[in-house]
């Protein structure tokens, strides 16, 4: 079995788009991904919005923690994709790099957080597409 493409997904307070990302990417992507995420100035905790909205597809992010990206995550990762970050996202020489302008989630309304979350998921899809990962289905759960 090959090793797992390592993705790692970064925003500004690792609260919101980088968890739905990180979110997608694990669950869709399986073993063939291993999957960090981490941002420039980490939250407290995960916005709980993003939590409501993400488990309306079937992923609980409640039990994650923000982090601060460090150079080792950035080292070890395939891909690095950036969400907001400006010029404190990692940047080393030689990884892939996408960066993905999504509005950020702090502070919205549920309406809000589901077009970022549902924007993300069809990204993630996309990018696992790209690399030859086999997207696993997410059961639809219906909004509350």
């Amino acid at each position: 079995m090959p090793e797992p493409t390592t993705i790692l997904f970064a925003c500004i307070h690792n609260a919101g788009r980088s968890q739905m990302g990180a979110g997608f990417a694990a669950r869709l992507g399986g073993p063939a991904v291993r999957v960090l995420s981490g941002g420039s100035e980490p939250g407290a905790s995960v916005n709980p919005v993003v939590v409501a909205a993400m488990r309306e597809r079937g992923i609980d992010v409640a039990g994650e923690q923000p982090k601060a990206f460090d150079d080792a995550m950035v080292e070890s990762a395939d891909i690095v994709v950036t969400m907001g970050c400006g010029d404190a996202c990692p940047f080393f020489p030689g990884k892939r790099y996408l960066d993905w302008p999504l509005d950020d989630p702090a502070g919205q309304p549920i309406e809000v957080v589901r077009r970022v979350r549902d924007e993300i998921e069809r990204l993630v899809r996309a990018l696992l597409e790209e690399i030859g990962v086999t997207v696993m289905d997410l059961p639809r759960v219906s909004a509350s």
